[in-house]
């Protein structure tokens, strides 16, 4: 029987994972005005596949509509089906964005971000990920030969990265047992997450065509290393120009850059909830990890909540185009609209604020006391995906920045996945992990 290509919308929700239906390809046209029929209550599915405590119940109708700007149609080797998929936003059937549409929910903040201060926010994604079954490999970190193990499987991502749209930026033999990072070339607005999103997709996807299983899960073992998401930032000016740095500015930080920084700074501890969203994620968010463990601004210090980058004076590209910043505090159990919606909606809390920059770390904060933190500004962030949920759900300001009735599906979406795990030792949750991501 011949078959019949089919493409699937997609959604990103509250679990980090990837949600569609599949329609006739040959029905493209008409489902970017009509989309396809969603359910409320999907918001509620937890990456175990559990449903969580849903006000939606069996009630409602929705509607997921592509945006065609995302579509991704990737021919296959002969014999095997060719894979299309498309991302887009969930409405209600009138038309309005859906309060819990984690795409919308970032175009509202881009939206907040552009009011306040006349910038485009431009950046990129980092993965982390591992390959199960590379279990047992010993010096091949970093190594030209770690690489060339399995360069097939490098090419072959960077390959569907590009035909699927995303640029294309490195691919290394990470440090740990099987693990790997896939980075891209910055990107405007809610486009970054996009990009995020796809680049996952296509390193399953690539993963499945050999035979491996590869796993985003924020931590394997609690004695192993961590896969992390690390996100580029820097603004642009109405006309495309870089906004970023300033020679003369505290870290070589713009004025709207500063104050963006210390927003996320000052919020951290609020957002982790949503940035570093699963119970292993806080095995990861330890001192020394190379991760993060603190509120604090570093100055190339792979081990602040946010790094400012290095620049090249040798490079081609200007300086203010190279200049960015890195949020380290995320993974991949996160929604990556949502966790860029949290970074940018605090970041914007900032400018309207009008924080200082803070100074930037050079020490190891973890020597020091909770009352010399406290002096400097610091706090260590939440240790526990329990305690991450209590600073969200406890803070007006950062609940005020998403819509309506968002902060309590959400935390309910959490306690749902908590409470799969209750009984199961360390070693077994981190085993769920795996497995979900």
């Amino acid at each position: 029987m011949k078959r019949e290509e089919m493409m699937v919308a997609c959604c990103g929700d509250l679990s980090g994972k990837v949600r569609g239906k599949a329609f006739p390809l040959a029905q493209m046209e008409k489902r970017l005005k009509r989309g396809v029929g969603w359910t409320p209550t999907n918001v509620q599915i937890t990456c175990f596949d559990a449903i969580a405590e849903s006000p939606f119940g069996s009630l409602g109708d929705l509607l997921l509509i592509p945006d065609p700007a995302t579509s991704v149609s990737i021919e296959s080797e002969e014999g095997a089906p060719n894979e299309n998929f498309v991302l887009g936003n969930i409405r209600y059937t009138d038309g309005r964005p859906w309060e819990f549409c984690t795409r919308s929910i970032l175009e509202g903040a881009l939206e907040r971000l552009q009011k306040v201060a006349g910038v485009t926010l431009y950046g990129a994604f980092e993965h982390e990920f591992q390959i199960k079954h590379l279990v047992s490999e010993v010096g091949g970190a970093f190594t030209l030969g770690g690489f060339q193990r399995e360069r097939h499987f490098c090419e072959a991502i960077i390959a569907g990265m590009r035909t699927a749209g995303v640029t294309p930026d490195t691919i290394l033999k990470e440090f740990g047992a099987g693990q790997f990072e896939v980075t891209m070339g910055p990107q405007k607005g809610v486009t970054i997450a996009d990009h995020s999103i796809i680049t996952r997709e296509i390193v399953g996807l690539v993963a499945r065509e050999l035979g491996y299983d590869p796993t985003f899960t924020p931590i394997r073992d609690p004695a192993g290393v961590g896969n992390g998401v690390h996100v580029h930032m820097s603004m642009l000016d109405a006309s495309g120009n870089p906004v970023t740095y300033d020679p003369a500015g505290k870290h070589e930080l713009s004025d709207v850059a500063g104050k963006f920084v210390a927003g996320i700074l000052k919020y951290l501890d609020s957002i982790i909830a949503i940035t570093a969203p699963s119970v292993v994620s806080y095995l990861r968010l330890t001192p020394h990890r190379w991760s993060a463990a603190f509120n604090n601004l570093g100055f190339r210090d792979r081990e602040a909540s946010v790094r400012i980058c290095p620049v090249s004076d040798i490079s081609d590209i200007a300086r203010a185009a190279q200049f960015n910043f890195e949020f380290r505090a995320a993974d991949g159990a996160a929604n990556p609209h949502l966790a860029l919606a949290a970074i940018v909606h605090a970041g914007v809390q900032g400018i309207e604020e009008g924080l200082a920059v803070p100074e930037a770390t050079q020490e190891d904060l973890s020597l020091l006391g909770t009352d010399a933190l406290a002096a400097r500004g610091y706090v260590r962030l939440p240790q526990t995906l329990e305690a991450a949920l209590q600073r969200f759900r406890g803070n007006e300001t950062v609940c005020g920045w998403f819509p309506e009735g968002f902060a309590d599906v959400y935390v309910k979406h959490k306690e749902g996945e908590i409470a799969y795990l209750a009984g199961k030792t360390q070693a077994e949750i981190c085993a769920a992990y795996e497995d979900a991501y």
